[in-house]
């Protein structure tokens, strides 16, 4: 009886509803599209793309020193947009998570938090990545501001 409840108690935390932000809540239709541990900025940036020709010039930017480059993921921006999440150096393995924190007529406000997936105790191992990590959802007129939390 005990595993049993042991085993639900485990299920429980670490399903995904229980891994929800707490920055703010959560954005509806937001699909992580892709990410890699180098995307060539050492600091960092989150942006919104709304065109092709944006997202080219980001891929263009990653794929400097990679042969053969990584694919450009397929957009539709006449219904879709990406956001795009360089963090930076970071040592070892973090994921943002992005939340919804404020929203206006005019402005979206989301919320960047980051949580550890791997992480090593001797320091001269872990590895220094300079993520990226490219998500869509569906298109807004509105601004958007990203705004860290937690770093």
């Amino acid at each position: 009886m005990r595993f049993i409840m042991l085993l639900s108690l485990v299920c429980c935390l670490f399903s995904c509803k229980a891994q929800k932000s707490l920055a703010g809540e959560e954005i509806e239709d937001l699909v992580l599209v892709a990410q890699d541990g180098y995307s060539g900025v050492m600091e960092y940036d989150a942006m919104a793309i709304r065109d092709t020709k944006s997202l080219n010039k980001f891929y263009s930017q990653i794929n400097k020193t990679r042969k053969p480059g990584l694919p450009v993921p397929m957009i539709d921006f006449s219904k879709e947009m990406a956001i795009v999440v360089c963090l930076g150096e970071q040592r070892g393995e973090r994921m943002p998570i992005l939340s919804k924190t404020t929203e206006t007529e005019d402005e979206l406000t989301i919320a960047v938090e980051l949580t550890d997936l791997k992480t090593t105790k001797n320091i001269e191992a872990t590895p220094i990545l300079y993520p990226f990590y490219l998500y869509k959802m569906p298109l807004t007129v509105k601004s958007l501001s990203f705004q860290k939390t937690g770093w």
